[in-house]
């Protein structure tokens, strides 16, 4: 795969989820909830809700916490959320990106900013790092759906940008107003991806020693522990052998 530890750092983000099972749920939810209230309630002329659902199937939520979040939504009791996204740099000059649904942006800008700053960070204006990744979409393949070649030609038929593989597993870049149909021609060859949803992606990249790694995951790990935040994107890279050493120390 193109660059370090993309692989790596998926599988380290899997983990943290894992770890944070109830809290997770409660965020796919709101998310699927969200994607109905907004669009169709029927997954199949809502790409976002699709997705969304997909999502939570991967990470083994129940099909009642699915089916309970869009009849909210449908039945008028779904609360009113602003979406926000916050940008600013962690530890070590990493650009930060931080996506929100929140029911109080005064609330929710106060933490953010007093988490970025505990963790040796700074909180910046909208636009502050965005200019540092590109909107895509992803779609993650376990290496069992086949070899590079196979993948790569699945993708390209597919109308995808990139196919990066590994040893454990497959990542496929498109545009990211093409994710529903290129995910839907990739599920046709390939069968049900492992993970299919928008990105950051970053176009420019700050490497990080293991002390680096270690203080900018604090601030990841206080961000994702907010109810509030959906999402935490950063920009930055670390060697294979550094991120091994990350997580040997976790465990």
């Amino acid at each position: 795969m193109a660059g370090h530890s993309k692989w790596a750092n998926i599988q380290h983000r899997k983990g943290r989820q894992d770890k944070l099972r109830g809290k997770l749920f409660s965020k796919l939810s709101k998310e699927i909830t969200i994607a109905a209230k907004m669009g169709d309630p029927d997954p199949d002329h809502n790409p976002r809700l699709r997705m969304a659902i997909k999502e939570a199937k991967v990470l083994s939520m129940p099909k009642d916490n699915i089916d309970r979040a869009i009849k909210k939504a449908i039945g008028g009791d779904a609360e009113n959320y602003d979406e926000i996204r916050y940008e600013g740099y962690g530890p070590g000059g990493v650009a930060v990106i931080v996506e929100a649904m929140t029911d109080n942006k005064n609330r929710t800008a106060s933490t953010v900013r007093s988490t970025f700053s505990k963790a040796g960070g700074n909180l910046g204006e909208t636009g502050s790092v965005g200019f540092m990744f590109d909107r895509k979409g992803q779609v993650i393949y376990p290496a069992s759906v086949g070899d590079d070649d196979t993948v790569m030609m699945a993708a390209i038929e597919a109308g995808a940008e990139d196919a990066q593989s590994d040893e454990d597993g497959h990542v496929i870049i498109c545009a990211d107003s093409d994710l529903n149909d290129v995910s839907n021609a990739l599920e046709a060859n390939l069968g049900e991806s492992f993970s299919t949803k928008l990105i950051w992606q970053p176009n420019i990249q700050s490497e990080l020693d293991l002390e680096g790694v270690e203080k900018l995951m604090r601030l990841v790990e206080a961000l994702e522990d907010d109810d509030d935040i959906q999402s935490v994107t950063t920009n930055m890279d670390a060697s294979d052998e550094v991120m091994q050493a990350y997580a040997d120390s976790e465990d």
